[in-house]
C-alpha cells in the first residue's frame, strides 16, 4: 500500500478571515471553496506559486459531528494521505486496527475518508478522480 503525503488541513474559527490572511496577505491562491453537508462545515483550498504543497482551511459549525473545542494555536484539523485506491486504503488500515471514523464523502475532484492515528489525530485517506 503507498501511502503520499498530500496537503495540511487546518481548524479555522472564522472562514472569511481565514480566507483574507492566506490569499490576500500571503498571497496564496484560492482554489476552490465549498460546503460539505456531512460535516456541516466548509473547506479553502489554497496553494502558493512554486510549491508543491497547500492549504486546506476547515470551518465546522458547532453542531457538526467532528467539532471540537478551540485552542488558540492548536488548530491542526488532520494530515491527507493521497492512495490510488480509497477502499484498498481503508481495508488495509482497518485490518491493522485504524478503522474508518467518517466517511466516505465525495466532492468533484476526490472521494475521501478519516481514520485516527495512535493519537487521535485525525488522517484523511484520499482518492482523486480521474479529470
Amino acid at each position: 500500500m503507498k501511502f503520499r503525503f498530500g496537503y495540511t488541513a487546518i481548524r479555522v474559527r472564522d472562514l472569511d478571515r481565514s480566507v483574507a490572511f492566506y490569499r490576500d496577505v500571503l498571497g496564496m491562491t484560492l482554489r476552490a471553496r465549498f460546503p460539505f453537508a456531512e460535516t456541516r462545515g466548509e473547506a479553502a483550498y489554497f496553494e502558493s506559486e512554486g510549491s508543491d504543497h497547500s492549504i486546506e482551511a476547515n470551518w465546522y459549525a458547532s453542531d457538526s459531528p467532528i467539532a471540537g473545542p478551540y485552542r488558540e494555536g492548536d488548530e491542526l484539523d488532520h494530515l491527507a494521505f493521497q492512495v490510488d485506491s480509497l477502499e484498498a486504503a481503508l481495508a488495509y488500515l482497518s485490518e491493522r486496527g485504524y478503522p474508518k471514523v467518517l466517511g466516505p464523502i465525495e466532492s468533484p475532484a476526490a472521494r475521501w475518508a478519516y481514520v485516527n492515528d495512535p493519537d487521535g489525530l485525525w488522517i484523511e485517506v484520499y482518492e482523486r478522480k480521474p479529470r
